[in-house]
């Protein structure tokens, strides 16, 4: 892909935000409803729509529209693997390093 780049770049963005990273867990175990979105997250619809739109755009979850709902889940389920990577043992190897470099 010649920009991969910078679709990594807007895959990481959309990583950046917890309110983001929430829904994605919310979504891990399979297709769920704006509703079911808005009760796990706890942020008001609107919020719960701008930030489900930006995980639309940038290709990590899909919607489908059943009568008057709308459903979401992810587009591929590696985006775990990437969420996952982030673990404690990787956290504490970054503030070593951090710490190191300013003593």
């Amino acid at each position: 892909m010649k920009n991969i780049e910078k679709f990594r770049a807007k895959v990481f963005n959309a990583f950046a935000d917890p309110v983001r990273l929430k829904i994605l867990e919310c979504l891990r175990d399979g297709e769920r409803c704006v509703c079911e979105i808005i009760y796990y997250v706890g942020v008001p619809q609107p919020l719960v729509s701008r930030h489900l739109a930006i995980l639309k755009r940038c290709g990590l979850v899909r919607d489908r529209r059943d009568k008057s709902r709308r459903f979401y889940s992810v587009t591929n389920p590696a985006i775990f693997k990437v969420i996952d990577a982030i673990d404690v043992d990787f956290v504490n190897a970054i503030v070593r390093h951090v710490v190191e470099q300013i003593v």
